[in-house]
């Protein structure tokens, strides 16, 4: 029996909060980023039961905390899937002298009802690629 494969189109509402997420990554403003998070949203590793950030207020404290500590991040690409946005970016460590090398994170950002509700953040390429549905 062939497979077929389902195409899920991308929801205008998905694909309006992925324009508002790049920039307010790439303006690192946290007030707007904080407008269109859930206020019960949360932030942690994949398939982590009880991701250490509940809500707004703790996403919003880890952004805000790793801009003190020196952590600087560059989008690369936002990609929309269904209900999925998937934000590739080169993260450059704490204290990194200028131009100290970036690696490779992405998030990947559950939206329902216009606001994000879940984040969660990846090493991996293949392994965000698959949880917004995209191929790997």
């Amino acid at each position: 029996m062939a497979r077929r494969r389902c195409t899920v189109e991308v929801s205008s509402e998905t694909a309006a909060v992925a324009s508002q997420v790049r920039n307010a990554l790439d303006t690192g403003d946290l007030t707007a980023f904080a407008e269109f998070l859930d206020p019960q949203v949360t932030w942690g590793a994949p398939g982590d039961l009880s991701p250490p950030c509940q809500n707004r207020r703790q996403v919003l404290d880890w952004y805000r905390q790793g801009r003190v500590d020196g952590r600087r991040a560059r989008v690369v690409d936002v990609t929309t899937n269904a209900d999925k946005i998937l934000v590739s970016m080169k993260v450059t460590a704490p204290g990194a002298i200028a131009g100290a090398v970036e690696f490779g994170r992405w998030q990947v950002l559950t939206v329902s009802a216009g606001r994000v509700t879940d984040i969660r953040g990846y090493d991996n390429p293949q392994e965000a690629l698959a949880a917004a549905g995209l191929p790997t």
